[in-house]
């Protein structure tokens, strides 16, 4: 279970410093101020990308995890289990980066993003809970 779950934290951890090393870099996260713009009736759909990618990331996430067979060992179901941490990943990160390119004053939304994407981290734990 160890060695399978290696790979699964290699590649969120490739997913969650590529996106700090983006924000450093492309958003120059450094010279930003943390204010937040008035909000408009142009600019709410800044405010609405962070929460429809946790609405569909998770719920991608779980419909993904209905395929896996819970009668089976835990390692049998963890390509099941990965393949719905990409799936899930990858929706919040597309989400960061098209903040980060639409839009540089609302980069603390993009931030916030990395964060739940940083705390939503494969464990052993985790894994035995989302696959029960």
């Amino acid at each position: 279970m160890e060695e399978k779950l290696k790979v699964t934290k290699m590649i969120h951890i490739a997913l969650c410093s590529g996106l700090v090393i983006a924000y450093i870099f492309i958003g120059d996260v450094t010279s930003i101020s943390f204010n937040m713009p008035a909000l408009s009736q142009s600019n709410i759909i800044y405010v609405l990308i962070p929460i429809i990618a946790y609405i569909f990331s998770n719920f991608m996430f779980k419909t993904q995890l209905k395929a896996a067979d819970k009668t089976l060992k835990l390692e049998a179901n963890m390509a099941v289990y990965q393949t719905a941490s990409i799936v899930r990943w990858a929706i919040l990160e597309g989400a960061a980066f098209l903040i980060l390119l639409l839009n540089k004053d609302f980069v603390l939304f993009g931030i916030l993003i990395i964060l739940y994407l940083a705390l939503i981290h494969p464990t052993e734990d985790r894994v035995k809970t989302d696959l029960t």
